[in-house]
């Protein structure tokens, strides 16, 4: 049969309804009723509010992970910006930790200066000043090194002095540094006057027996000391001026099977913690030399005696 002479109209059974037309005025009318009514009488809110309660558990579903995503971003960027700002306020405190403890070197160091400035102006022997570089190496002896020597004119024999009292004596000069052996080195003597009784004495290093003190020996037992006397130099030595104070009596040990008693003392010089000290000339430098003695006359021959 040819093409052409088909019956294109469909049957009867598969008719369409009405025109697409007809179905857009006709839903247009009534979306337009049912706004008018819900907007007049809120016919559609209680479906409105069925249809949200159905739908809740599908939106929490939908919505939770974002919000968990969103929730574990916030949480690492905070962790983050936190754990910086902690790293920060350490590292800030650790700063300042380090300034208060310089803050506090500096004063005690400025306050030692100014004691040693007011010892240096209370002698009126020639000094020079110096800096404490480290302590001797040798752990049998209490040494320290200066960082002046022979060519700043330190001299072996030379008292060094801090703001507080005598500290030891110069016993090696090089031509850049000097060796000083202090007060409490078990081979250091230094002669010393009692201020209260004028009685002279010599105090002797004692440097581990009673932690690094003096001791006054050769004391009769029944001398006039108390605790609490100051000792300064005597002066007798030729090496210390006259009037330096070198230490105060801490301790007397006064023994019946004994004739002579067990003074101890303790140094009025930073021993352990000086910086700046200050080192003297030799009291014996400063004195005029002693002029020579005449020569003997010999009575020429034929003299009348």
């Amino acid at each position: 049969m040819p093409l052409g002479t088909l019956d294109r109209t469909p049957p009867p059974f598969f008719r369409q309804g009405p025109s697409a037309l007809s179905k857009l005025v006709v839903y247009s009318a009534l979306a337009l009723f049912l706004m008018v009514a819900d907007a007049r009488f809120k016919v559609v809110k209680p479906l409105r509010a069925a249809l949200a309660t159905a739908l809740y558990p599908v939106q929490w579903a939908v919505l939770e992970p974002l919000r968990l995503l969103q929730g574990g971003s916030a949480y690492v960027e905070g962790l983050g910006s936190l754990q910086a700002k902690a790293d920060a306020a350490e590292r800030k405190l650790a700063v300042q930790s380090v300034r208060a403890g310089q803050v506090e070197q500096l004063t005690l160091e400025n306050q030692r200066l100014r004691e040693l400035l007011e010892m240096r102006a209370k002698i009126t022997t020639p000094a020079h000043t110096a800096e404490v570089l480290y302590d001797a190496a040798d752990p049998y002896t209490r040494k320290v090194m200066l960082d002046k020597g022979s060519n700043q004119g330190v001299v072996a024999g030379s008292p060094v002095v801090d703001g507080q009292g005598v500290l030891g004596q110069v016993t090696r000069a090089y031509p850049m540094v000097s060796e000083v052996t202090l007060l409490i080195d078990r081979d250091q003597t230094i002669p010393v006057l009692n201020t209260r009784t004028g009685a002279r004495s010599v105090a002797y290093g004692d440097p581990s027996a009673n932690g690094g003190q003096l001791e006054l020996r050769f004391m009769a037992g029944n001398s006039d000391v108390a605790v609490g006397d100051v000792l300064t130099t005597s002066g007798v030595d030729g090496v210390y001026p006259v009037g330096l104070l070198v230490a105060k009596i801490a301790k007397i040990e006064r023994r019946a099977d004994s004739a002579f008693a067990r003074i101890y003392c303790t140094p009025v010089a930073q021993i352990a913690g000086a910086r700046h000290v200050v080192v003297l000339d030799p009291v014996a430098s400063q004195l005029p030399e002693i002029p020579p003695a005449p020569a003997p006359t010999t009575p020429k021959k034929g003299a009348k005696k």
